[in-house]
């Protein structure tokens, strides 16, 4: 009992702190969504258009489409990414800032913020892995420390306009529970 005790006296001692770590573990609930989502539209729902090249704006499909997978990549990365920042959506606002936003008003800007962050997250990679190359960073490492830059930048991004302007605190609520 004596770890649950050191758990409630950081929390009541250290509010904003907790907040960001229950930011960030709660953060994987998404996570593992995104990934069984994934699988399951590559493997089974859009299988049959592995072979299709596609490409729009930022997205590039096309190239390289025995890795990628073409427009079953693409739908099934949106399909991914649509249904796990749903699932974020709903375990930030009731769990960790346990916001009484309005629904109607803290989706929109909600949507808003999930397209940026798709957006940067496809673009950003391609900038990071040229920049880490170019520092001498081996090219196994490459992507791993791309993918923590992403993460890094999505955090920065996320949590402030979560915590501020999608998700404010209108009324005082207890942090104990």
């Amino acid at each position: 009992m004596e770890h649950m005790e050191l758990i409630r006296n950081f929390k009541r001692t250290h509010p904003n702190a907790w907040e960001f770590i229950l930011f960030n573990i709660l953060s994987n609930c998404a996570t593992v969504v995104n990934f069984a989502v994934m699988w399951i539209c590559t493997g089974f729902v859009f299988k049959g258009f592995a072979d299709t090249p596609f490409q729009f704006l930022v997205f590039n499909y096309k190239d390289h489409i025995e890795t990628n997978l073409g427009l079953c990549g693409f739908l099934s990365f949106m399909a991914a990414t649509a249904v796990a920042q749903t699932v974020n959506f709903f375990v930030q606002k009731n769990l960790v800032f346990r916001s009484n936003a309005a629904f109607d008003q803290a989706v929109p800007k909600y949507i808003l913020m999930a397209v940026l962050l798709v957006v940067l997250s496809a673009a950003l990679p391609a900038y990071s892995q040229s920049f880490l190359a170019g520092l001498g960073v081996s090219e196994g490492l490459v992507p791993t420390l791309a993918n923590l830059v992403n993460i890094i930048m999505q955090v920065a991004i996320s949590y402030p306009l979560m915590k501020f302007w999608i998700m404010p605190e209108t009324t005082k609520q207890s942090t104990e529970n």
